[in-house]
């Protein structure tokens, strides 16, 4: 598939995520067959007041491409200046507008799923948007809606290609429902009847099973992973095996997925520093280390380490417990 004129080998994505999706996770997931990687979301007036740790977010290596960076704003003429600074500075090959975060203190500055309560703001900050960098494909990823009263999926859909948005992801889930209750994959279907150009599905994909599910219930061009691919890149890996009707891979040993966790620690340190290096790897040690018996003794000990060398001590430690180890599964 392409995205404008960016060639794309693999069709499964790896979703943006705030205080996961930073170079380390990115990398690992880009090894494991991620077709697209993307920057953790990023504040458009941040960006214009070249904040540092908001440009931070958006640095990347170019054995990461293709490589989507993703803004929010809620004033056109910012996101416009924004997007022109990012494609000169750092040259991505995809630039996203995030239009589906329900978060509330992005919603209330009238960013993130917010412009779908006003689709003319969208249609505003879009074209802002898409005539400031007329050389990079622009996409969109967006909710449903702002409610069950207020789906808009098909009319933003019409609207955002006519205004040259090149692809759009959809999470079929409102604002109001945030990551509750189920993902209506129909509307995926629907947005994809509706439009000529790709259709990117993404929500409740937490196993390389429901990604060929989602393919085949809503005929989407690509399947965008988010939770399902925490403490598992190997996700990707698996789900190309299943679209390629090859044999799964064996489950990981628990020293196998030790070993993937301390190279997502080095990563971290060596691109973080120590201290965020380590703060940043709590959340992941969580992830990882799950689906095998004496699991939650590990994780508790290596989430409450008090140093980098008691951190490193456990690992050594649980590296020695030769056990499959089931995936980790995020309802």
């Amino acid at each position: 598939m392409k995205i404008g004129s960016v060639k794309i080998e693999s069709p499964v994505f790896l979703a943006p995520m705030a205080g996961v999706t930073d170079y380390a996770f990115r990398i690992l997931c880009k090894e494991m067959g991620a077709g697209v990687v993307y920057s953790e979301f990023v504040s458009a007036d941040g960006i214009i007041r070249e904040n540092q740790k908001t440009l931070d977010l958006i640095h990347f290596h170019e054995e990461e491409r293709p490589i989507g960076i993703q803004m929010f704003g809620s004033s056109p003429e910012v996101m416009a200046q924004a997007a022109r600074f990012v494609v000169d500075n750092f040259r991505p090959d995809i630039l996203d507008i995030n239009y589906g975060c329900p978060v509330p203190k992005v919603t209330k500055r009238g960013a993130g799923s917010a412009a779908l309560k006003d689709l003319c703001l969208m249609d505003e900050i879009t074209a802002s948007v898409v005539e400031s960098v007329p050389d990079v494909p622009v996409t969109v990823k967006m909710r449903s809606g702002w409610n069950q009263e207020s789906i808009v999926t098909p009319e933003a859909g019409e609207r955002l290609e006519k205004i040259g948005i090149k692809a759009i992801t959809l999470h079929p889930r409102t604002t109001v429902q945030s990551y509750l209750g189920q993902a209506d994959w129909s509307l995926i279907k629907e947005l994809k009847q509706t439009v000529s150009i790709p259709v990117i599905g993404n929500g409740d994909v937490s196993t390389p099973k429901h990604v060929l599910s989602m393919f085949e219930d809503t005929g989407c061009d690509a399947v965008m992973v988010g939770r399902g691919a925490l403490g598992n890149p190997w996700f990707f890996r698996e789900t190309l095996a299943l679209l390629r009707g090859e044999p799964l891979p064996e489950k990981c040993t628990v020293s196998e997925r030790v070993e993937m966790c301390q190279r997502h620690f080095d990563l971290l340190l060596e691109n973080r520093g120590e201290h965020w290096g380590m703060n940043l790897m709590r959340k992941h040690f969580g992830w990882y280390i799950r689906g095998f018996p004496g699991a939650a003794k590990f994780r508790q000990a290596l989430v409450t380490a008090q140093g980098l060398d008691e951190m490193q001590l456990e690992l050594v430690s649980l590296a020695k417990t030769e056990q499959r180890a089931s995936p980790p599964v995020f309802a």
